[in-house]
């Protein structure tokens, strides 16, 4: 199974997934002209299609690629492709602001530029900071404009992963969809440049190993990544519990189709819902490194639904960070249920018993007036798939 470039591509219409949160991903080869320079022919629709989605209701989180290619065209001397990963560190540099310029032009909202690495989001207490922020940023109406931190990135840089990056950043903001906007127009099962004969795949169900072994690499003189990292990216969101559509960005037509809820495209399958995937994650995670015991109101809420409180909580065992897997403690001494506590041993310690109100007086800050939210925590009575 490989991939193509248009050349009437035969997709179909079919309907979008339902969403209500999206993450987009927006390639190089999008937003640089055929010198390199940073163009905004493609991405006014894309822009446009953002500013739709947000009229009705929708939330867009942004992943643009782009730095590195707005840089180069900065420096004219620097060769097209290669010189170096100094050299591409310094352009992206060069290029992050122009790349934010871009899409600021393009909408009428406020954006804003949150860099990210593959470390920000394997270190639990950072990767809940860059949760909140982001979360944050849509409650306040703004387009978050997610990159690589090309200039320190190493191995993420090297691999020009915005495709996995994007992936991560739907599974962090609980989107419902992945959309990976690109100069394809889609999945074929054979090379269309090479065999005439290619039919166009509009619907993955499953991404096995065997497609993933013979996918091509990139097609494009500014893009680093290829039709194998948007693969892996829509595995990893399927696991997520998120859907993925792959369409063809540089076509006005089918850019316009989806502010209308249609792809012409791939659409890759997600395996069961988003909550069941986080709720099956949580319950089956390895090891627990506190406990919070709370009281009997606090246990009746909690299992009808509600989010845990501190002033529900009448002790803390164990000591564990911001982010960490805790188990949660009846007055009977059982465990029935597990979270992740907003808050580190020792200020969960100060804080229960308390009102949400007293949290900033006695912390001198505030993560919110959950101590653990409902969408971070499962009873081990719940049916989870």
């Amino acid at each position: 199974m490989a991939w193509g470039k248009s050349m009437g591509s035969g997709f179909t219409q079919q309907a979008l997934p339902t969403w209500r949160r999206a993450v987009l991903k927006v390639g190089s080869s999008l937003l640089a002209d055929r010198d390199g320079n940073l163009s905004d022919r493609t991405a006014r629709g894309l822009a446009a299609f953002i500013t739709a989605a947000r009229a009705v209701g929708h939330e867009v989180v942004l992943v643009s690629s782009g730095a590195v290619a707005a840089g180069r065209a900065q420096v004219p001397t620097t060769p097209r492709k290669g010189g170096g990963l100094v050299l591409r560190q310094a352009l992206a540099a060069l290029g992050q602001t122009r790349m934010i310029g871009l899409w600021q032009g393009l909408l009428a909202m406020p954006v804003a530029q949150v860099l990210l690495s593959h470390d920000d989001l394997r270190d639990r207490r950072r990767y809940l900071n860059a949760r909140n922020t982001l979360l944050e940023l849509l409650r306040l109406h703004a387009v978050p404009i997610i990159n690589e931190n090309d200039t320190v990135a190493v191995e993420e840089l090297k691999l020009g992963d915005n495709d996995n990056l994007a992936a991560i950043v739907a599974a962090l903001v609980d989107a419902d969809l992945l959309l990976i906007a690109s100069d394809v127009d889609g999945l074929y099962d054979a090379h269309p440049l090479h065999d005439p004969a290619a039919r166009p795949i509009e619907r993955v169900d499953a991404i096995t190993p065997a497609v993933l072994a013979v996918a091509g690499g990139s097609g494009s003189a500014v893009g680093t990544g290829g039709m194998r990292t948007k693969l892996e990216a829509a595995s990893k969101a399927g696991k997520a519990g998120i859907a993925t559509a792959l369409f063809n960005g540089a076509d006005a037509d089918t850019v316009a189709l989806l502010a209308r809820g249609c792809l012409r495209g791939t659409h890759f399958a997600a395996a069961g819902s988003r909550l069941a995937a986080r709720k099956y994650w949580l319950r089956h995670a390895p090891g627990t490194q506190g406990w919070v015991r709370v009281d009997a109101g606090a246990a009746a809420a909690l299992r009808c639904g509600a989010s845990l409180l501190p002033g529900g909580v009448v002790g803390i065992d164990g000591e564990f960070a911001r982010g960490d897997l805790v188990d949660i403690v009846d007055g009977a001494g059982s465990a029935f249920a597990r979270g992740l506590c907003q808050y580190a041993a020792g200020s969960a310690r100060r804080i229960a018993g308390r009102h949400t109100r007293e949290i900033e007086a006695l912390l001198g800050y505030s993560y919110g007036e959950e101590m653990i939210r409902r969408d971070d925590l499962v009873l081990f009575d719940e049916a989870v798939a």
